[in-house]
């Protein structure tokens, strides 16, 4: 592996991070940053997402009344081909209501198909995948 890929992979990482940062810290600007304008986002058992401002609209909404929140990433598994990629990472996240004593734990993988544009790699297709979908406090 060449210098350029392993830079092409450390900044990918960083677009599935941001993602998670983005939704966490409710910083919907740096939450953007990780899509193209015409992503396609398919989380299962919902209606997909066809632009950054659908999918951005969805998460600011459902996150508007929640307590903390945790997307924690694993096992990042990176493929770059020239100026397309695709990744596949877990996730586990943990979604508290605002009473910080009941929440969700969502967990699955995210596969993404990314491109490299004048702005670096954004997701231009994700498709998430429930392995499990938990309670919390009840």
């Amino acid at each position: 592996m060449g210098d350029d890929e392993r830079a092409d992979e450390h900044d990918i990482a960083n677009v599935l991070l941001r993602y998670a940062t983005g939704i966490d810290r409710r910083n919907w600007a740096l939450f953007r940053t990780c899509f193209t304008e015409d992503v396609l986002a398919e989380y299962e058992g919902l209606d997909p997402w066809r632009s950054v401002e659908e999918i951005t609209d969805f998460m600011t909404t459902s996150h508007v009344d929640m307590g903390h929140t945790m997307h924690r990433l694993s096992n990042l598994a990176i493929a770059v081909e020239g100026d397309t990629a695709t990744a596949r990472s877990y996730v586990d996240a943990i979604l508290m209501a605002a009473d910080g004593q009941t929440g969700l734990n969502p967990r699955g993988f995210y596969d993404d198909e990314l491109v490299r544009t004048s702005n670096g790699w954004r997701i231009a297709h994700r498709r998430f995948t429930y392995v499990h979908f938990g309670v919390i406090g009840a």
